[in-house]
């Protein structure tokens, strides 16, 4: 087997793996997922909002999981780690899980886009950007976005500031992609430049001068007297 093909079938096994992550750990609330090739196995590092549904009662639903993945992926000795997501309201891929579910419960589009990207903004994301494709409202196909703050589109910003989640809203018109993009609050950005203002300079180091002594006056002579002016 070729190397190309071998990365190829890496790729789709990481794909059809998370797609079934996804399914599985819909109701403790999907954050993103980290494959690591360790020499004791493969690490599976689950993010969720609500991992004690996903570990369940002394860990029997994690271990059922591991078997599950095992004998479906045939990965090497799989090790499932789950961490808790602290900030949900910043995670792209858990705002889209909740941005589907709205819609599917009736939400009109425009209110439910603009609540998730206000609702991200009051967690202090430096921008967001959220994307609805499909059959919005009629039988035709159409695109709406709604966008706050600050979006990088290309660069090297993308990939260290960018947080992206895609997740599909099944309505009886059809299926609805949501895509959210979420610039974190840490961002630090190319082209912002800190000017130091008078507060931020180095205040000067006062110099002590010795004191200047006082010369007597000296009266003039007869002969350097001004003239009297008639």
């Amino acid at each position: 087997m070729t190397a190309e093909r071998k990365v190829i079938q890496e790729q789709m096994r990481r794909v059809l793996l998370k797609d079934y992550l996804v399914q599985e750990s819909a109701r403790a609330g999907f954050g993103g997922l980290d494959i690591t090739r360790t020499p004791m196995g493969t690490r599976v590092t689950l993010i969720c909002e609500r991992p004690g549904i996903l570990i369940g009662h002394r860990g029997e639903l994690i271990k059922r999981l591991t078997e599950d993945i095992h004998a479906r992926f045939q990965l090497d000795n799989p090790q499932i780690e789950v961490q808790e997501e602290r900030a949900p309201s910043l995670n792209a891929q858990l705002m889209s899980e909740k941005l589907a579910s709205t819609l599917e419960r009736g939400w009109h589009f425009r209110r439910a886009g603009h609540s998730t990207v206000r609702r991200i903004m009051e967690a202090g994301a430096r921008g967001c950007q959220v994307i609805l494709s499909g059959k919005l409202t009629g039988e035709r196909h159409r695109t709406e976005r709604f966008k706050a703050g600050t979006i990088k589109y290309c660069g090297e910003a993308v990939h260290l500031w960018i947080d992206k989640g895609f997740y599909q809203a099944r309505l009886k018109p059809g299926a609805i992609g949501v895509n959210v993009w979420i610039m974190r609050p840490t961002a630090k950005l190319p082209d912002e430049i800190v000017v130091k203002g008078v507060a931020d300079r180095p205040k000067p180091i006062p110099v002590e001068l010795p004191p200047v002594e006082e010369v007597p006056a000296v009266p003039l002579g007869p002969e350097l007297e001004a003239p009297d002016v008639p």
